[in-house]
């Protein structure tokens, strides 16, 4: 294991007995089908695939402020112990060799008696607090298939497409852990974990920045990028699924579909998320309002956060342009910025500072207009530092992505990504009529 590894694990993550981090459910995941866990603070991790750790390996210079920092490979260990309570610990590799593939590397695995299982203290706030979720399930964390009666039918998924829950005014942060997406995507995982644990209990996942840790309350979106979301090498059946998905969605028309988003509404104190179901019914004027709701607060538009995300996409536009035969199908972007209400006295803005008009929003829109919102956005910001950032864009999940220089590829793409770039340009266009119609 690399030094730098090493020094994450002990720093960032949760340490258990030996050598292991637990890993928690990631609560801002609103998006993608892939479970993503919580490592520590600063870092996410999830489930190794191949052609995604290829691309990260090898991300070219140009792209990496665009994409979140990679931070190594781990060795996921999954348990059940005779109580029910699910365990997800992760390990550094014993070998920092080349191997993508997500073998049965059993010297690695761990004692149980290194194992820390979930308590039941940890478990409760994964549950939705309503009707379907009893408390004595919330007591006891058993089996995934109690806790959730979310199942793979499309028809199912589709009945809560759109979710409100509230928070406690006060305890803004300690509250966001209801998401329903990342919810529905942990116990998936756990599931399939569980079903191979028999065959085999060691899994790779790769490390991630985890781009909302300096966010209070942060508002996410994720938004299916392109005109195209098959990979090269999807079958018939699936490549047929995707253009149906795109014909049907916004994604055929101008590039890009809403795939998830979690935003807070400062006038309830309401967290309103809303899920790729959703954004895949959404006509043109229905996705051009989801992007008004996501930069409105429920009191105003937040149109402060606007030129920023702009120019951050426009400096993506301009990377994207010169990738010459790139194509990053199935793709997503990232918009984050902090819901956290500016009159909230969650976190001081200057360090010692004691002046009266510290919380006045005019202040607040004045920093992040001050064009510090992208800057050193790999550096370690501390929470409420002058120039941290309150907004970001991103892209995320590589899966599918394929170019020249990887040398199994059956197909070898030339020039740029179109369908990525015209949805990138639909997008600002779309953000620049809001940001138009803000200061009429």
């Amino acid at each position: 294991m690399s030094p730098a590894l090493e020094g994450l694990m002990q720093a960032d993550g949760t340490p258990y007995p030996g050598k292991g981090v637990m890993l928690e459910p990631f609560v801002h995941q609103v998006g993608g089908h892939s479970c993503v866990l919580r490592f520590g603070e600063q870092t996410i991790c999830k489930p190794l695939i191949p052609r995604e750790h290829q691309f990260y390996k090898n991300l070219p210079p140009e792209m990496r402020k665009f994409t979140p920092q990679y931070k190594g490979v781990v060795s996921v260990s999954f348990e059940e112990d005779e109580e029910g309570n699910l365990c997800l610990i992760a390990y550094p590799l014993h070998t920092e060799s080349g191997d993508l593939e997500n073998k049965d590397p059993s010297t690695d695995c761990e004692p149980k008696s290194k194992m820390v299982k979930w308590t039941n203290k940890k478990q409760s706030p994964l549950l939705l607090e309503n009707d379907n979720y009893s408390k004595e399930r919330a007591r006891h964390g058993r089996k995934e298939e109690k806790i959730m009666s979310y199942n793979r039918d499309e028809v199912s998924q589709q009945q809560a497409e759109v979710m409100y829950f509230s928070l406690e005014k006060g305890n803004v942060v300690s509250q966001i852990k209801h998401n329903p997406w990342s919810l529905k995507c942990h116990q998936q995982q756990l599931q399939r974990m569980k079903e191979n644990a028999k065959h085999r209990n060691q899994y790779k996942f790769i490390l991630l920045e985890n781009l909302t840790w300096r966010y209070t309350v942060p508002c996410v979106l994720d938004l299916k990028m392109g005109t195209r979301q098959h990979g090269d090498d999807a079958s018939e059946e699936k490549k047929a699924n995707q253009i149906r998905k795109c014909q049907q969605s916004t994604s055929a028309s101008i590039g890009v579909r809403l795939c998830g988003m979690q935003v807070y509404q400062s006038d309830t104190g309401q967290l309103m998320f809303m899920n790729k179901y959703h954004g895949r019914k959404l006509a043109l004027a229905g996705f051009k309002e989801a992007l008004y709701q996501f930069f409105h607060n429920g009191r105003r538009l937040r149109h402060e956060l606007l030129s920023p995300v702009l120019r951050r996409l426009r400096e993506m536009q301009a990377a994207l342009e010169a990738c010459e035969s790139y194509r990053f199908y199935s793709s997503s972007l990232l918009i984050i910025y902090d819901g956290n209400p500016p009159r909230a006295p969650a976190r001081p803005r200057h360090r010692g500072g004691e002046d009266g008009d510290e919380d006045d929003p005019s202040d607040d829109e004045e920093e992040e207009e001050e064009g510090g919102a992208f800057g050193g956005s790999r550096t370690s910001h501390g929470a409420g530092e002058p120039g941290a950032p309150e907004v970001d864009v991103r892209m995320i999940d590589f899966a599918h992505t394929t170019c020249r220089h990887y040398g199994e590829d059956s197909v070898v793409h030339e020039g740029q990504d179109s369908g990525f770039i015209f949805g990138l340009q639909n997008l600002i266009t779309i953000i620049s009529q809001l940001e138009d119609h803000s200061t009429d």
